[in-house]
């Protein structure tokens, strides 16, 4: 069953409080979403620490409840 764009958004909070958080439906089939993260937690940090930190607060949902999710991450100007 596909994950609702409000769970994400919650599990990606909950894992990263400090973050700002903008999920799109890509396909509009909940099953296909597009993330934009942005945290000061990140600053000092690669796009793929910055990723990895993402994808454990989403607890190994990636390939199973989430299907498809294409993420750029950032930290505040």
């Amino acid at each position: 069953m596909p994950m609702a764009a409000d769970a994400i958004e919650a599990l990606i909070r909950e894992g990263i409080p400090d973050a700002h958080v903008e999920i799109v439906d890509l396909a509009g089939d909940g099953d296909h979403y597009e993330a934009r993260v942005v945290s000061e937690s990140f600053r000092g940090q690669s796009r793929v620490q910055q990723q990895r930190r993402v994808y454990e607060a989403l607890g190994g949902r990636m390939g199973n409840e989430l299907h498809a999710l294409k993420l750029s991450t950032a930290v505040p100007e």
